[in-house]
């Protein structure tokens, strides 16, 4: 199903609402996100994308860093079956991540951690991690860079990063290009609007069936 309509998107099977639907508009009277968390950004799209046409194992554990709405984690419960815990800074993000993952008819567990916050012990038994437009500030790809360190060591087997390519995250990118055989790819889409970005692949993707 694809569609964009004025307040809400519909596609790769999942359901995002505009700021500007009256849901959303109900919950900014009693919640108001800090760090850029009030609306979905679109390289989530991108890595939704991206994981449609590589696969992934079904029932696998995701987690989504800096999630704010949340909507790759609910694509990937919603698709995958996958066990996903989003992480934000801002815990005043969760009550647009819940009505998200309520429409999407999904269970999400919740948790308030910055990106330096994580420790390596939260990171382990996770099989995946991901993150899009979470990289936009310079101090952020130095806190991000540690994160992902921390995630290779507990053994997370594959590490995801989708942005439209801020000079930050093309850093971060040269950095685990040169040091931990990471890759840059280009991505882009059309529906459920025209949208570019790159996307820091880290690991090996986990194949349906595999």
């Amino acid at each position: 199903m694809a569609g964009s309509g004025k307040t809400d998107i519909s596609d790769y099977g999942v359901r995002a609402f505009r700021s500007r639907h009256p849901q959303i508009r109900r919950l900014k009277r009693t919640h108001s996100p800090s760090f850029h968390g009030f609306r979905v950004w679109p390289s989530a799209w991108l890595l939704m994308d991206f994981l449609k046409r590589q696969g992934i194992r079904r029932g696998i554990r995701i987690m989504e860093v800096g999630s704010g709405w949340g909507l790759v984690g609910i694509y990937c419960a919603k698709t995958y079956g996958a066990s996903v815990t989003c992480v934000d800074i801002d815990s005043e993000v969760f009550p647009y991540l819940r009505l998200h993952a309520l429409t999407n008819s999904v269970e999400i567990t919740t948790m308030t951690r910055g990106f330096d916050e994580l420790t390596d012990g939260e990171l382990q038994g996770f099989d995946v991690v991901v993150g899009s437009d979470i990289c936009f500030w310079n101090d952020m790809s130095h806190s991000l860079k540690r994160l992902i360190l921390r995630a290779l060591r507990a053994d997370v087997r594959l590490v995801l990063i989708a942005d439209p390519g801020r000079s930050p995250f093309e850093q971060l990118g040269v950095y685990f290009a040169k040091s931990f055989n990471g890759k840059m790819v280009r991505w882009a889409i059309t529906h459920p609007y025209p949208i570019q970005g790159r996307i820091l692949k880290l690991g090996s993707l986990i194949y349906q069936g595999t």
